[in-house]
């Protein structure tokens, strides 16, 4: 029993707020990853527009009409500086956001794909573009092959 000058909480008390903040984490985690996953692709959707702008920025300057560049091409320095360093990368791959993002070019066509790092952690989708510029939204992995996305993804915008 408490006396009256005794000040502090007891084992009970301490124990209802630790289950209350457990309750509440075990409901406010599992949204801010899913929010984290939906910004992380938005990125990637981003991502793929800016490189979709810079091919064809390249394209007509640098490219002669005819060629696309690539990931390091289209890069800061030595590139043509019409994308940042976080997506251009080296060796036709870079990282941005949870997602790898490769490309591939050829002639006169090029593809470019944004996979998450961590399937179902970083982000649920796949997506891709082509020289078309429509960007193409997959629950499985993208490849270019020949300029063509493959499987057939449904179109984002």
């Amino acid at each position: 029993m408490k006396k009256n000058n005794e000040k502090g909480f007891s084992l009970i008390e301490l124990l209802v707020v630790v289950i209350i903040i457990a309750i509440v984490a075990a409901i406010a985690i599992p949204n801010l990853l899913a929010s984290r996953r939906a910004a992380n692709e938005a990125s990637a959707i981003s991502s793929l527009r800016t490189i979709h702008s810079a091919e064809a920025t390249y394209q007509a300057t640098v490219g002669g009409g005819t060629t696309y560049g690539t990931l390091t091409q289209l890069g800061p320095s030595p590139g043509a500086g019409l994308i940042d360093s976080a997506i251009g990368g080296t060796g036709g791959t870079s990282q941005k956001s949870g997602y790898n993002f490769a490309l591939t070019t050829g002639a006169q066509i090029y593809c470019a794909t944004a996979s998450p790092v961590t399937a179902g952690t970083t982000g649920n989708a796949y997506f891709g573009v082509e020289t078309d510029g429509v960007i193409y939204k997959h629950t499985a992995a993208l490849t270019c092959a020949a300029g063509d996305l493959t499987p057939a993804g449904s179109p984002i915008q």
